[in-house]
């Protein structure tokens, strides 16, 4: 067996700091396992969703191995992943409880939606890079899976990047550009 011998991360302010792995010799099956999945995560938020991480950070195994899944539960009546994207995987989500609306918004200039109703066994694509969301559309809990192309998918959700940066964008900019009130924009800026 080969195990890289170092690993190159990605961190939230997008810069890279190499990181050693284990020597090979002192790998044991712990550096491969995660156990949990299969406890429901608390959807008691704003969202109404949770989502279970693991990656390379959870599994120093992946390391190298270009892959990560999370678990995804969702509250009844309108829990959601909001609108979110993963600038370094592509995503494939499988259903295993519930009924989700999910799709995918392709890039400018044409902005075209994509967007199914899945239900216990469907399966969805979200391609690298694109803005997607997935929300819960019946009375019940909802739990999925998704497989990401990459040890270390980041995500960036598109409503508290925008309205919750540190520090602040400036309002007036985001007024013009989202077409609304300043005022709506400070209230916004607010929540996040």
């Amino acid at each position: 067996m080969t195990l890289a011998l170092f690993r190159i991360s990605v961190l939230p302010s997008m810069t890279s700091k190499l990181e050693f792995c284990k020597d090979p010799k002192l790998a044991t099956p712990d550096v491969f396992f995660f156990k949990g999945l299969n406890i429901p995560g608390n959807t008691h938020n704003l969202v109404g969703s949770n989502v279970t991480t693991v990656n390379v950070e959870r599994i120093p195994g992946l390391n190298t191995l270009g892959i990560s899944i999370v678990r995804i539960d969702y509250a009844p009546n309108g829990g959601e992943n909001p609108p979110h994207t993963h600038p370094r995987a592509t995503e494939i989500l499988f259903v295993q409880e519930g009924t989700l609306y999910v799709g995918f918004v392709t890039s400018n200039p044409n902005n075209t939606l994509f967007s199914k109703i899945l239900y216990p066994g469907d399966v969805f694509v979200f391609p690298i890079g694109l803005i997607h969301f997935q929300v819960n559309i019946v009375k019940t809990d909802a739990v999925a899976f998704a497989a990401l192309g990459s040890q270390n998918p980041g995500v960036i959700t598109i409503a508290n990047a925008v309205f919750g940066s540190n520090p602040p964008i400036n309002p007036d900019f985001l007024a013009k550009a989202f077409q609304l009130n300043a005022n709506v924009v400070k209230h916004l800026q607010k929540k996040f």
